[in-house]
């Protein structure tokens, strides 16, 4: 019989890169891809040039090749390109259609996408739209790959309410590295909830993808799994860039696209950033938070009034997260107020209606899932999820569809942060650490971060679809090195 697992292990020993075994290391499965220059132990110093110097530019909006019914049709090539990310120097990087950043598909709720994808790489690939519920077939699972000059449909069908999504490569053992050259993208689905509303729209509505980079002498992106040398922070593929303002209010939709950099972000003049949106939609109501963290695959879309700045200001988002010194990642992005303009936009109290968690479905199940990975200071560390490492052959959990479960996911570690990610499903947050979720956390989410020692509660219904999807952390250094398992909805 030949399973997933055979097939992915031909493709990836065609291209010279093992299949991680259960109970085996985890080393080597961080290679460079595309001929891409790897990191090598020296750490010349690379040009980026001084903050606030580039420009922060728009993702590119794709047009639908075709549009008939309720049907929207996109065409795309998974290719390696070049992209200046530094000024005067080409960098190599792997895109969506030689877009970096990568570019914006808009959707809408009930009318079904397709994305043709072709893979014109020397290395299989599979695409994951993050936090969408639709089949396994079109999950993007990280043994469902796709050959070099093959090509593969993704049918979204957009059963779900509005949210800021994105879409990222997913191939296990290189989806680390896939999504850290550039293969991530944005998806933002609207509804009829989310149009209604005053909210700042059209050029004011601006997706910004923020991650961090290391660059070679040469600019080259350099990889190595679990760096911590990661010390340029990107925002829209940019070295901390400025971008030019009016004097209005506009929603940013921020994702943390970073591979393991928890990002702590904050206004430099101390003004809260008015949350109104995570992962999966609209908040109950907007919140006011002095400094918002973001996990690697976590969203958060924020406005930001800049009508009370004259012309002339100069705000920088902040950032005070863990790793590396405060004059290398202590600055994401400089928002330069440059002109008035009218602004007819307005935040509502109240955004949408979300049951109370004393109004959530009962649980059928209560679960408990561990997260952990050696931290012995071993060169090749591993990750498991309750102390197996994943094995794509192995259902580690199955549901019965349309229940609701309780699941305790618990970090074990003592000084590594995960986070944790399902597919298909938006679950809600109940619980941190015994306290009830924060109001930044009480929406609808897919990723949550997950701190050392620490317990976070959630409520999921698997009310979507039937059939096998994996539950990972989305530090996706860690999954490469094993901390992902299957969940069976039947």
């Amino acid at each position: 019989m030949i399973s997933r697992r055979s097939v992915l292990g031909g493709a990836l020993a065609a291209a010279g890169l093992p299949l991680l075994a259960p109970g085996s290391p985890a080393g080597g499965e961080a290679h460079a891809v595309e001929g891409l220059p790897p990191a090598g132990p020296r750490r010349a110093p690379a040009p980026v040039p001084a903050a606030f110097t580039t420009a922060m530019p728009v993702p590119r909006v794709l047009r639908p090749l075709a549009s008939t019914g309720d049907v929207d049709c996109y065409e795309l090539t998974i290719r390696k390109t070049t992209a200046e990310i530094l000024p005067g120097f080409s960098t190599d990087v792997l895109t969506y259609d030689g877009h970096f950043p990568g570019p914006v598909i808009h959707a809408r709720s009930g009318r079904r996408v397709l994305v043709r994808h072709h893979n014109g790489l020397q290395m299989p690939v599979a695409v994951h739209l993050h936090g969408g519920m639709v089949p396994p077939a079109s999950d993007g699972n990280p043994m469902d790959v796709f050959a070099p000059g093959t090509s593969r449909t993704y049918t979204y069908t957009n059963r779900q309410p509005h949210a800021s999504l994105w879409f990222h490569d997913h191939a296990h053992h290189m989806e680390s590295e896939h999504v850290y050259r550039g293969l991530s993208g944005t998806y933002l689905l609207t509804d009829d909830l989310e149009q209604s509303l005053p909210l700042p729209k059209g050029q004011y509505d601006v997706p910004i993808t923020l991650r961090d980079a290391r660059f070679d002498e040469k600019g080259r992106l350099a990889y190595t799994m679990a760096d911590r040398n990661r010390t340029t922070l990107l925002a829209n593929g940019r070295p901390t860039p400025y971008f030019q303002v009016a004097a209005r209010k506009y929603r940013f939709r921020l994702l943390n696209g970073a591979n393991l950099r928890i990002l702590a972000l904050a206004l430099s003049d101390g003004t809260p950033l008015t949350q109104i949106a995570s992962d999966g939609g609209l908040l109950e109501r907007p919140v006011a938070v002095p400094v918002l963290t973001l996990s690697p695959g976590e969203r958060a879309d924020v406005v930001v009034d800049f009508s009370r700045y004259p012309v002339g200001t100069r705000l920088v988002l902040t950032n005070s997260g863990p790793g590396g010194k405060p004059e290398q990642v202590g600055k994401v992005l400089r928002f330069d107020v440059v002109r008035t303009a009218e602004d007819p936009s307005s935040v509502p109290r109240v955004l949408r209606h979300l049951p109370p968690a004393s109004a959530l479905a009962a649980p059928a199940v209560t679960r408990r899932i561990e997260l952990s990975m050696d931290e012995d200071g071993r060169p090749d560390p591993r990750g498991f999820v309750n102390g197996r490492l994943y094995d794509p052959d192995r259902v580690d959990t199955t549901v019965a569809f349309g229940s609701s479960e309780i699941w305790n996911v618990v970090n074990t570690n003592k000084r590594v942060a995960h986070n944790f990610h399902m597919h298909l499903v938006q679950f809600r947050v109940l619980e941190r650490g015994g306290v009830p979720a924060g109001p930044t956390e009480a929406g609808l989410k897919d990723t949550v971060r997950v701190m050392p020692g620490e317990t976070v509660k959630l409520h999921v219904t698997f009310d979507g679809f039937r059939g096998d999807y994996v539950y990972h952390c989305h530090m996706l250094d860690h999954s490469a090195m094993g901390m992902m398992a299957t969940f069976r909805v039947r």
